[in-house]
């Protein structure tokens, strides 16, 4: 049974051997800081929170509220429920100066259970309760790699539901997987979803979301005909083939983008969360938990869309939609510069949803070819260029369609209408 080549190869090549970081870090997007944690620049924070926006709406449409809890979690909590002494390595420990145990929280099961049991008279009618944020977790990676794939501080939405029964937590489980595949799919990334392991975080139900890549670190069984996927941790190494179907299963890489759990009572038992039933006895909630990498979609969007030397964004979260470039100064082209400005402040009037996403590259003293370098380097999806067609009558600008990898020359009403029809999160 052989994948291909990658994970760990790649990884024991260190960062440069990885695209997306290359590229982030080339394209001003993000610095590092310390190993595994790293400074998010304008234009990563840009795309960050449209990203965000984009899992906001996706988690309000799946009956989703949205709280924020510490950062910071008391042991005692983590002792109760007995992770803290099975995750190990992997929690930030730290205490405060009274002696107190804290870790800095990878996740919240234990918070939020504890948040809902401290909530008296529950009543049945209030379930389900589905609750969500979007906060920086923690992680002590032992080799922090491959940039935002693999670091030890990094943004991730976490939902928790709360449900009277199995049946209905099954029901809230399908829901927000459902609500996953929609996401990916408005940002046009190809995410397969497989049957995983609960590992630390426990449960009966547990699958993750991932995106095929290379340089993936998971292996990934995959039914050509769509009928079976999983993590082969799931898996005997013996089953080559569909156990629906019988055809032989493709192996590949993927990368963790997301990752569901049901998780029955584990939780609630542990820490009370109970509700009144309608004959008014008290019953333990039925739970799942539900998370995604905010930070490592951002990163394995790059990885998978982008060429060598470009980035290509899911155009709903490029932190810019559109760059113009006008003439150098002093060059035969330099009058064109004034119809660019002008074409620049009609689009502004004609899409005013890309408010906020036009920019217009001033820096004349640079050639076009240099500007337009930096262009790709950023990951505009539309790049309009004044060049020497924009001193013909009438006025052609050259387009560059990054996601599409192609130029073409449009009037000032073609570029308007091109424009006009773009979407952003």
């Amino acid at each position: 049974l052989a994948w291909p080549e990658g994970g760990e190869a790649a990884a024991a090549g260190g960062e440069a051997s990885c695209k997306s970081h290359r590229l982030m870090v080339q394209g001003g997007l993000i610095s590092p800081a310390a190993p595994g944690c790293y400074h998010y620049l304008p234009a990563a924070v840009r795309a960050l929170e449209k990203l965000v926006r984009l899992v906001d709406g996706a988690m309000r449409a799946a009956g989703g509220q949205k709280l924020s809890m510490p950062c910071l979690s008391a042991a005692e909590a983590w002792r109760a429920s007995g992770r803290w002494e099975r995750m190990g390595a992997e929690l930030f420990r730290l205490a405060d100066r009274h002696g107190k145990g804290y870790c800095l929280a990878p996740t919240h099961e234990e918070a939020v259970t504890e948040l809902l049991a401290a909530q008296s008279n529950l009543s049945y009618r209030q379930l389900p309760l589905r609750l969500y944020q979007v906060t920086r977790k923690f992680r002590d990676e032992p080799k922090p790699r491959l940039g935002l794939l693999r670091s030890r501080e990094f943004h991730m939405k976490d939902m928790y539901t709360f449900d009277v029964s199995a049946e209905a937590a099954r029901c809230s489980y399908e829901l927000v997987c459902d609500a996953y595949g929609r996401l990916f799919q408005a940002l046009g990334l190809r995410v397969v979803q497989v049957q995983a392991d609960t590992g630390s975080i426990g449960g009966t139900v547990s699958h993750e979301f991932q995106l095929p890549a290379e340089i993936g670190e998971d292996r990934l069984a995959l039914c050509p005909a769509g009928h079976f996927a999983a993590n082969v941790e799931t898996i005997s190494m013996e089953q080559v083939a569909c156990p629906t179907c019988g055809e032989p299963l493709t192996r590949t890489r993927g990368i963790e983008v997301g990752h569901t759990f049901y998780l029955g009572t584990k939780y609630s038992s542990v820490f009370n969360a109970t509700f009144c039933t309608p004959d008014n006895k008290v019953q333990l909630a039925e739970m799942g938990c539900y998370g995604l990498g905010v930070t490592r979609i951002l990163a394995a969007a790059v990885e998978v869309l982008s060429t060598e030397d470009s980035i290509r964004w899911p155009s709903l979260i490029a932190p810019y939609q559109v760059c113009f470039i006008p003439p150098k100064k002093g060059s035969k082209e330099e009058k064109g510069a004034a119809l660019l400005e002008r074409l620049y402040d009609d689009v502004a009037e004609a899409a005013p949803q890309l408010a906020g996403d036009l920019v217009l590259d001033d820096r004349t003293q640079l050639t076009i070819g240099k500007r337009l370098k930096d262009a790709n380097r950023l990951g505009y999806p539309y790049v309009i260029v004044a060049g020497k067609k924009a001193c013909d009558s009438p006025a052609m600008f050259e387009v560059w369609s990054q996601n599409a990898g192609e130029g073409t020359f449009l009037t000032r009403e073609g570029v308007i209408d091109l424009l006009s029809k773009v979407r952003v999160s």
